[in-house]
């Protein structure tokens, strides 16, 4: 299976109507780590996929794949 995060990412913020900005506030991270993540430089960790999964009421399968 491919993970697509970067994208699903991507695509789910962008469909909220959230800034990489926005989306760094409720996750309390800097904007440029959420760049990352969508950029594929660096993955977020477990808790934190968990905290992504929340914002967006994603399960994991849905948020990886």
């Amino acid at each position: 299976m491919e993970i697509k995060f970067k994208e699903n990412l991507r695509s789910l913020r962008i469909s909220k109507k959230m800034s990489q900005k926005d989306l760094a506030n409720l996750l309390n991270v800097d904007q440029r780590t959420v760049s990352a993540w969508e950029k594929g430089v660096c993955e977020p960790s477990f808790s934190m996929l968990y905290k992504i999964c929340k914002v967006f009421d994603e399960d994991f399968n849905d948020i990886l794949s």
